[in-house]
């Protein structure tokens, strides 16, 4: 897992960055969904790709993670974004005690409209070269829930057909540990379908998946052994909240503290329209009107809300 928000609470916001910022991205091992985390057997690779495709290896340096007590051994890099556009993290790391190699992903956007590199395909050649990868087809940034995301896999350049692609969304380890208890007791005959859902690779190795929840995502397509150890691809997607809000939506998060706000605003409006009209400037124009009109019924819809 690739987290560029220093901690275990990585939103999608965590995946942007300004200019001139410097990203410090963790390098996890663990299961997504479930949040069970793992010691890392070996030390990963790690690079990033600027907006240009100029490719810097990354210096990992250990760290630890995870819960009092039960902290797994990890690493993080850090790089600076000094250009528009997108920075494509990605990180080589082998597994023997799990027979398997993992080829991971994530980009992380910088600047208004500069919508560069988020599709590059690194390829297996050169130094930095990766040989399992998905390239993706949908932008992986300003994402909402229910979007649908598409992408290719590739193993050693060439499109990986008919392969698994399992796809999880991860969670924090409450979260993680309260959903897996409701999906053990629910779901008893086979509690990890909940987890991992997974779809396969067309002839080109192009696949589909709808991501209908925020948070973050991540995609992986199984490729061939080599040796007996597994190569995996991985993609990792931020997704966003619905936009925009509707009203409803509105009023369920509103809080008590927001209505007093509107109410606030309700009356300073009327003020100033009675002013206006006692100081014998006519009636209140039709934007003051519309505006204190506008205020009222949002106010009103709000509060009929909370009290249902």
């Amino acid at each position: 897992m690739l987290f560029p928000g220093g901690d275990m609470e990585v939103t999608p916001e965590d995946y942007i960055a300004d200019l001139g910022e410097t990203k410090t991205v963790w390098v996890i091992w663990g299961h997504p969904y479930e949040h069970i985390l793992f010691d890392m057997a070996s030390v990963p690779e790690v690079s990033v790709r600027d907006p240009e495709g100029a490719v810097t290896v990354l210096t990992p340096t250990e760290i630890t993670v995870g819960e009092p007590g039960e902290e797994k051994k990890a690493y993080e890099v850090s790089f600076t974004v000094d250009k528009r556009g997108d920075w494509v993290v990605f990180a080589k790391y082998k597994d023997e005690g799990e027979k398997l190699t993992d080829y991971v992903k994530a980009v992380i956007h910088c600047g208004e409209e500069a919508w560069e590199g988020w599709d590059a395909e690194l390829g297996v050649g050169g130094e930095h070269g990766q040989k399992a990868e998905i390239v993706p087809f949908t932008r992986p940034y300003g994402l909402e829930e229910g979007f649908v995301f598409t992408g290719k896999a590739l193993y050693d350049g060439s499109a990986l057909a008919d392969a698994e692609v399992e796809v999880e969304k991860y969670h924090t380890k409450a979260v993680g540990d309260a959903v897996v208890g409701e999906a053990e007791e629910k779901f008893a005959y086979d509690p990890p379908m909940m987890f991992t859902r997974v779809t396969k690779t067309n002839a080109a190795g192009e696949f589909a998946y709808t991501l209908d929840e925020p948070g973050i995502w991540f995609v992986g397509a199984y490729g061939p052994e080599e040796e007996g150890v597994t190569q995996r691809s991985v993609f990792i997607i931020p997704v966003l909240d619905k936009f925009p809000t509707t009203a409803e939506e509105a009023a369920e998060t509103a809080s008590p503290a927001g209505l007093e706000e509107l109410k606030s605003r309700v009356r300073e409006l009327e003020e100033k329209a009675k002013t206006t009209a006692s100081e014998g400037k006519g009636a209140p124009g039709f934007g003051a009107a519309a505006a204190v009109a506008g205020l009222l019924f949002v106010v009103a819809y709000l509060v009929k809300r909370r009290e249902r």
